[in-house]
């Protein structure tokens, strides 16, 4: 692989006096794994391939080096490239352990990518036997406990003995497909074995005729109004049933997936949880199926039949395909009915879904090339247009049928297969986690029963967290009905949390701390050796219901214990806790006797200090990242110096200072506010030692979440637990004098609107007077009410949530309005 050049871009700064400063230096290696962390694979194994090649990685630390190059490749779709490495990696044929595990799984996928199945099997199996041992340990120690996602199913009362399936959302309604109008509705049902569009525009008003709970128990509704449903009906003695052939002599035939034909609609008036036709401008005479619509509603892309302008298209083979159409909104009906570009005579494209900003088009087809019969692929919009379509590979596609994406408002991909193992039988439901750019695929997870089933499974949509939504099945009597689905569960396997560390007087995170997880009951511990991230992060996942105690501990610091349970805990979201440790007497001093106990990296030679220095991390104040391009200013109290510096992209800087006298650093950068430190002299009588720094930076839109800040239901005060928080902000607001800002309140769902918008501008203002009482003035305050209106969780109306799920929206944010 060709070397990269790096350039060392070095600045000048003209002093008052000369200073001798030693920049801060990360190793290649160093660099390597910061670009790793953040995904820039392409840089990363740049300085990987230079590190190792150049005998710069030590040797305890190049194995890493090389898995971490590996997966850098595969990420990249490099296969041959990610295989040399991984065969070099795991030469020694040494156990994987803990999350490094996966590195078997992803091995194997490239080598059945390179067309070596024999060892992509052995290293499946390797990936499968370690994991399963990883589980049971894990399980024994209360590490890790994969609990499963619960959900309750509601059977619908729109369904007939027809097929319903593949539903959408359209504004509020719901929009699905039908094989016939319900003889309650119209009288004027579509043609016999044709599909139409039908609508709904309350979805909240259908009812359930039973219900699956969670444990599999069938429950009869409310409600006991019985679906007009035939008795005795045996499978394939209607129309409906599903047919081996994918495409007919003419019309072609209905195989209960909408994959080969569609039709119809009559328009008329909506009624509350009724379906009626959907618009006479769309649906024909032939079959109008699965459709999406752009987040507005003002354009829909639909599946139809080779029918367009009264003329039916025909393949060489005399089969009539499917095509993608898209239509706007016009006066009272659908406009403007066209052909999607990728369209062909030859082949069928159909089921499309729209990504939530509306530049990705999801969709199957059966053209040629594809991995399988019918694969999924993708379109973007660049200038308006539909670019060609890319196959979404063999991590989603199979030899089988992949039908029915549906993309959520995450860039999830949900989708039906019968092509994967694992399936409870026929097609059943996966989700596909996307890139960030929506075109490739990373992993694919099976969705739990009872949403899937013995049966078909297919044609789902839901919110980004799966809180509740409707798909398709046929697991009753063989039709094809919509089920409505409600989790009733954390969707995380286990308690993820957050473990933030920081020093306890500068507020600073530390990195590289250690942190030791231990069951409260005792024991050995469930993990140990786990290290902080450069911003003071570590990652975690816990058993439910169960308590712990964290040690954290790095040299030179004190160690602190703390405890923490998972009990009672079931929303969604990752828990955040925070741990800081002290100095016991300051920064060790940088003595001849000490220095030799330290290790060196490769690329620094420690000297002995002639003077202390301080040095730091510049870094945004909300999420922690470093920040290239601030002027450091350091100023000498004796003398009044000023000596400059700008950090460059890991925000760091370094300056020498003289014993004796006091300092203050000054950072500043365009559009961040200007923020400052003071430096207590060292003692000319004492070694020189070194000063850590660190200094966060507001900019304005900064939104900062007040984690602790919540209030009780109904209730405007504060609560006493918010003290601790807003100090931390009072802090703030005085170290940028020009800071002005909004307070922005949340409530839950619960309780009238208006009245919620009311409390919460009431709350806001609560927090305003607190400090304003700590001395911050009104004028730079600014207190808003949000109501329920920006939920961050799916508890909103209708949804029932635990009172610690509640609490979570019944929050205070501190958003910059300016700052200089």
């Amino acid at each position: 692989m060709r070397k990269l050049k790096y350039l060392c871009l070095v600045t000048l700064f003209a002093m008052t006096t000369v200073i001798a400063q030693k920049p801060f230096r990360e190793t290649l290696l160093q660099q390597a794994n910061r670009q790793f962390d953040l995904q820039a694979y392409a840089k990363a194994v740049a300085l990987y391939q230079e590190a190792l090649e150049n005998g710069l990685a030590p040797l305890e630390q190049r194995h890493q080096a090389e898995l971490n190059m590996a997966y850098a490749y595969f990420r990249l779709g490099d296969s041959p490239k990610a295989e040399e490495f991984y065969k070099k990696a795991l030469a020694d044929n040494s156990i994987l352990k803990g999350a490094s595990i996966y590195h078997y799984l992803h091995y194997a996928k490239v080598l059945a990518n390179n067309g070596d199945m024999q060892a992509s099997q052995r290293y499946y199996e390797l990936y499968e036997t370690t994991k399963a041992a990883e589980d049971r340990k894990s399980q024994e120690s209360l590490t890790l406990t994969k609990r499963k996602i619960t959900y309750r199913l509601d059977y619908l009362a729109i369904n007939t003995p027809n097929a319903e399936f593949s539903p959408a959302y359209f504004k509020d309604g719901l929009v699905f497909v039908s094989g016939k109008a319900p003889a309650a509705i119209s009288s004027e049902a579509p043609e016999k074995g044709y599909l139409d569009l039908f609508y709904i525009a309350k979805p909240d008003e259908i009812k359930s005729i039973s219900s699956l709970n969670a444990e599999g128990e069938e429950e009869e509704a409310k409600d006991n109004t019985k679906p007009p449903r035939t008795q005795g009906r045996r499978l394939g003695s209607d129309a409906y049933t599903r047919v081996t052939s994918n495409d007919s002599k003419s019309l072609g035939t209905y195989n209960s997936y909408g994959l080969d034909d569609l039709r119809g609609s009559k328009g008329e008036v909506v009624r509350p949880g009724k379906p009626v036709p959907f618009s006479k401008a769309l649906n024909t005479r032939f079959h109008e199926g699965p459709a999406t619509f752009s987040a507005d509603g003002s354009q829909i892309i639909f599946t139809r039949n080779n029918f367009n302008e009264g003329h039916k298209g025909v393949s060489e083979d005399n089969n009539v395909k499917l095509k993608l159409y898209s239509a706007q909104w016009g006066a009272d009906d659908w406009t403007n009915i066209k052909e999607l570009p990728f369209n062909s005579d030859d082949y069928s494209t159909a089921h499309p879904s729209l990504s939530k900003d509306g530049n990705l088009l999801y969709f199957v087809s059966d053209m040629p090339n594809g991995v399988g019969g019918k694969d999924i692929y993708v379109s973007r919009l660049e200038n308006g247009q539909w670019t060609s379509p890319v196959n979404l590979g063999k991590t989603l596609n199979t030899k089988q049928d992949e039908l029915f994406p549906f993309v959520d408002d995450r860039g999830n991909l949900y989708f039906s297969t019968a092509g994967r193992k694992g399936s409870l039988g026929g097609m059943d439901l996966y989700y596909a986690i996307l890139s960030k750019d929506g075109t490739k695929v990373i992993e694919v997870i099976h969705l739990d029963a009872p949403i899937n089933s013995k049966g078909d499974d297919f044609g789902l949509v839901t919110d980004g967290t799966r809180t509740m939504g409707y798909f398709s099945s046929n697991r009753r009597e063989g039709d094809d009905d919509i089920y409505r689905f409600t989790r009733e569960s954390s969707m995380y396997e286990c308690r993820e949390l957050l473990i933030k560390v920081f020093e306890s007087e500068s507020m600073q995170p530390l990195e590289g701390a250690t942190i030791t997880v231990r069951s409260k009951i005792g024991g050995e511990p469930l993990e140990k050796g786990l290290k902080t991230s450069s911003n003071g992060w570590a990652h975690l996942c816990l058993a439910s219901d169960n308590d712990f105690v964290f040690s954290v501990s790095k040299e030179g610091f004190i160690d602190n214990t703390v405890g923490f349970s998972t009990r009672h805990l079931t929303d969604d979201k990752p828990t955040r806790l925070e741990v800081s440790i002290s100095q016991p007497t300051g920064v060790e001093p940088m003595t001849t006797s000490n220095l030799e106990k330290k290790k060196t990296s490769a690329n620094d030679s420690l000297q002995i200090l002639k003077h202390s220095k301080v040095k730091g991390v510049v870094r945004t104040e909300t999420n922690s990242q470093p920040i290239e391009g601030v002027l450091v200013k350091l100023r000498n109290e004796c003398d009044k110096k000023i000596y400059e510096v700008i950090t460059g992209p890991d925000g760091r800087y370094e300056f020498e200072i003289s014993e004796g006298c006091d300092y203050t650093l000054i950072y500043s950068k365009d559009t961040y506010g200007t923020n400052t430190l003071k430096i207590k002299k060292v003692s000319k009588k004492t070694p020189p030692k070194v000063l850590s720094k660190d200094v966060g930076l507001l900019k304005k839109g900064d939104i900062v979440q007040l984690d602790n800040i919540y209030h009780d239901q109904g209730k405007q005060g504060l609560r006493p637990d918010a003290a601790r928080e807003l100090d931390k902000i009072v802090a703030t607001m005085k170290r940028y004098p020009s800071l002005q800002a909004e307070i922005l309140s949340h409530t839950d769902s619960r309780g009238d609107a208006n009245s919620n918008k009311i409390l919460s501008q009431k709350r806001a203002q609560a927090v305003v007077d607190y400090m304003a009482s700590k001395g911050i003035a009104r004028s730079r305050m600014k207190a808003t009410g949000m109501g329920e209106s920006m939920p961050v969780n799916g508890c909103v109306d209708g949804v029932i949530c635990t009172e610690a799920e509640y609490q979570r929206n019944r929050r205070t944010e501190f958003k910059v309005l300016e700052i200089r």
